[in-house]
């Protein structure tokens, strides 16, 4: 079931379409990005996770970022998991089969909270590639914690900041 749905997105996305993660994203953040994961939770691009929430709208969005990161912004119906605190157990409401996307600003932290899911038994979980910032960068939107849609990006950092190409660059909610 899981590898039908996932052709079903991938024939969604466009036939004839290249669905390398690396194909709307700049050379040198597709590099960075190549450089910081290490494989072990498959990725999903902005439009592969689109598509997806077409099909199975009972996608898990799960933000693996900050307090004051999430804040600021995060994807719409996303939920909170705080990385620096994430335990698989506040996540016992979620069947183990249910479609999960985890992210975080780049996609670091989202694939380590990835890989504890997957070793507690959750089937079908993906990583955003790029993060909340390649999914700003390709004007998709966001909301801060009124649901409101915002242009406001918390950066994580100045240095990380650098890779934020479009929206408002912000530490304060």
């Amino acid at each position: 079931m899981k590898k039908l749905m996932w052709s079903a997105l991938l024939a969604l996305v466009g036939c004839g379409s290249s669905n390398s993660p690396t194909s709307e994203v700049a050379p040198a953040y597709a590099t960075l990005l190549k450089t910081m994961y290490k494989g072990t939770v498959p990725l999903v691009t902005g439009e592969e996770l689109v598509a997806l929430q077409h099909v199975q709208p009972k996608v898990v969005l799960l933000d693996a970022r900050s307090p004051a990161e999430y804040n600021v912004s995060h994807l719409p119906g996303a939920r909170f998991v705080d990385y620096d605190s994430f335990r698989p157990e506040t996540l016992a409401d979620v069947p183990r089969e249910q479609p999960v996307v985890v992210y975080c600003s780049v996609g670091v932290r989202s694939e380590r909270v990835g890989e504890q899911l997957k070793a507690q038994g959750y089937t079908n979980v993906r990583n955003l590639y790029g993060g909340i910032f390649q999914w700003v960068n390709e004007a998709r939107p966001v909301v801060n914690t009124q649901g409101q849609i915002t242009e406001r990006v918390h950066p994580y950092s100045a240095l990380w900041g650098a890779w934020l190409t479009r929206g408002e660059k912000t530490y304060q909610p």
